[in-house]
């Protein structure tokens, strides 16, 4: 999967899966998630705090309101040093969703869409088959609190990660 828009239709996907799989669980969708492919860039949240990078969704039931931003992975990563299982999201795209949670009355969650047992490219052989697969996610300031790691050569800003212990299990399986 090299380009852009190979990438782009594989997230979009499982955009969408994430969104029917909240719809089914009582929330409304509000998608954000419309790309320029011409430029490679997505939605813009405009505020008096700054302009931000939008997350794909704002979701709602009677009882809550919350931002989404859902990623879609083949696999977690297995992070060596702390040998864990790790997956993550573009430096810049986080600092941006900290700045404009900060300036929100609504919470942010971040889920990852792993689909992949054998984990991503790099997995040790001994593991392959073992990275887990579901629907992941929690609230974005208690992620704040729990980074895994930071990588500044991966991602166009750097990428930041979290352990697989610090996210959610929300569903083992998303149609």
């Amino acid at each position: 999967m090299n380009s852009f828009i190979e990438k782009l239709q594989f997230g979009k996907v499982g955009e969408s899966k994430i969104a029917q799989w909240l719809i089914a669980r009582g929330y409304c969708v509000l998608p954000v998630y419309e790309k320029q492919i011409d430029t490679g860039k997505g939605p813009v949240l405009y505020s008096s705090s700054g302009d931000f990078i939008a997350p794909d969704m704002l979701v709602y039931n009677k009882k809550a309101v919350r931002w989404v931003e859902a990623k879609t992975k083949d696999g977690f990563t297995w992070h060596r040093i702390t040998e864990r299982w790790t997956t993550g999201i573009d430096l810049r795209h986080y600092q941006d969703y900290l700045a404009m949670v900060a300036s929100s009355p609504w919470p942010m969650w971040l889920l990852f869409l792993h689909l992949d047992p054998n984990g991503a490219k790099d997995t040790p052989s001994e593991l392959v088959g073992k990275s887990p697969v579901g629907l992941f996610g929690n609230d974005l300031l208690f992620l704040s609190q729990h980074e895994n790691h930071r990588h500044d050569n991966w991602g166009k800003s750097g990428m930041v990660y979290w352990a697989r212990d610090n996210l959610k299990l929300l569903s083992n399986k998303i149609n």
